[in-house]
C-alpha cells in the first residue's frame, strides 16, 4: 500500500470562464514531493456529484491537453456542461506542479525523472484530497495514452477508491511488438537490447510547438489538416504546452521540458512488461481505442479486457476513423462520439 501524505490546499485562484455556464479554480495539493496543480472545471452553482479526475499523457500537461481556451478545445468543459464535476491534475514535473531537482540541470547528468510509481504517489495525494474536500469516497478518471496507463495502475492499488474508470488510446504491457516504442526504436539501449537507453535520455526531454503536431499530422488520412482539426485548436495546443513551462523562451527554438520517466515505463509496456495487475481493479472500466491511433495497439485493448475480470462492468470501444487525438479533433472526427461514450460511462 502506498504511503499518503494527507493533500492540503495551498493556494486557490478563480478563473473567469469564457461561458457563465462553467467556472474554473486553480488549487494547489500537496504532495509526497511537493505541490500539484489541479484545475477545477464544474457548472456554475453547488457543487455536487462524484469528482471525475482526468490524467495527461507522457509529454503535455493536463490544461493544454484538456482544457483549451478555443472552442472545440476543452474536454474538461464539455463533460462540465453535461453535469460532471471534473478535475485537471498536473503530475510532478508537469505544467503547473513542482519540478525535481533535476530539472535544473542538464538532462544527461541524471536518469529518467518521474516513473510511473511517483505518478501513481502523486495520484494518491490528488484523490485523498478531492475525497476530503467532496465529500465522495469514490471517484471516476479518466486517463488519456500514459495518463490512461497510470489511471489503471492506481486503480488496481487503491480499488476500493475508483468508482469507474476510462483508459483511451493506452498500452497494457502483454505484447511485444510496438513498432515506433519497443524494441530497435530509439528508446532501446543498442549495448543492451530489452532495456531503455538511460544515459542517451536522461532525466528530461525538450519539445518544441511544431513537433507536438508531427505525429497528430501523420495519423489523419487526409491531405489538408484543417478538414480534421480546427486550426485554432492546434495552435492553441501548442501554445499553452510551451506556456506551461517557464523556462521555454529561454531556448531558441522555444521548448518546454517533460520527465523522459513516462517514455521508459512506455518501452518497458510496449516490449511485453506488466507494469500492474489489472486484475485488481474493481472499477467499472471503459476501454477505448481510436482507429488511427499510433500509440496503442488492437491487442492493448483485448488483453487489458481479458484481465479486467474482476472489474464490475467492462466495456471495450472502437473510435472508427479517429486519431489518439480525438477529443482535440473536429466533432464529426471522433470527438462526439468519445465524449458521448465518456459522459454514458461516468452517469
Amino acid at each position: 500500500m502506498l504511503k499518503v501524505i494527507l493533500s492540503l490546499v495551498l493556494a486557490v485562484t478563480t478563473l473567469s470562464a469564457p461561458a457563465h455556464e462553467v467556472v474554473r479554480k486553480d488549487w494547489k495539493v500537496r504532495g509526497q514531493a511537493g505541490r500539484l496543480g489541479v484545475r477545477e472545471v464544474r457548472r456554475d452553482g453547488p457543487a455536487r456529484g462524484r469528482p471525475v479526475l482526468l490524467l495527461h499523457g507522457a509529454r503535455v500537461p493536463g490544461i493544454p491537453s484538456f482544457d483549451l481556451p478555443v472552442r472545440g478545445g476543452s474536454l474538461a468543459a464539455d463533460l462540465a456542461r453535461r453535469g460532471h464535476r471534473v478535475f485537471v491534475m498536473d503530475a510532478r514535473g508537469y505544467g503547473t506542479s513542482d519540478r525535481p531537482a533535476s530539472f535544473d540541470e542538464p538532462a544527461s547528468a541524471n536518469p529518467p525523472a518521474v516513473t510511473g510509481e511517483e505518478v501513481v504517489d502523486d495520484i494518491a495525494s490528488v484523490v485523498d484530497w478531492l475525497r476530503k474536500t467532496t465529500g465522495q469516497q469514490r471517484v471516476g478518471i479518466v486517463g488519456w495514452a500514459t495518463g490512461g496507463h497510470w489511471a489503471a495502475w492506481y486503480a488496481s492499488e487503491h480499488p476500493s477508491r475508483v468508482e469507474s474508470l476510462v483508459l483511451y488510446n493506452s498500452l497494457y504491457g502483454e505484447l511485444d511488438d510496438h513498432p515506433t516504442l519497443g524494441r530497435g526504436s530509439q528508446w532501446e539501449d543498442p549495448d543492451r537490447p530489452g532495456h531503455f537507453d538511460d544515459a542517451r535520455h536522461g532525466a528530461y526531454r525538450l519539445s518544441t510547438g511544431p513537433s507536438l503536431l508531427t505525429s497528430w499530422d501523420a495519423s489523419i488520412p487526409v491531405e489538408d489538416e484543417t478538414k480534421w482539426r480546427d486550426p485554432q485548436v492546434a495552435a492553441a495546443y501548442a501554445e499553452h504546452a510551451l506556456a506551461s513551462d517557464p523556462t521555454s523562451g529561454d531556448r531558441e527554438p522555444p521548448s518546454f521540458r517533460a520527465p523522459t520517466g513516462a517514455m521508459k515505463d512506455s518501452f518497458y509496456l510496449a516490449t511485453g512488461h506488466k507494469l500492474w495487475d489489472a486484475s485488481k481493479i474493481t472499477a467499472r472500466t471503459l476501454v477505448m481505442r481510436s482507429e488511427y491511433d499510433f500509440w496503442s495497439r488492437e491487442g492493448d485493448v483485448s488483453t487489458l479486457v481479458a484481465d479486467l475480470d474482476n472489474a464490475r462492468d467492462v466495456r471495450a470501444v472502437r473510435l472508427d476513423e479517429a486519431t489518439h487525438f480525438a477529443h482535440l479533433d473536429r466533432a464529426e472526427r471522433g470527438r462526439d462520439r468519445l465524449i458521448g461514450e465518456i459522459t454514458r460511462w461516468l452517469t
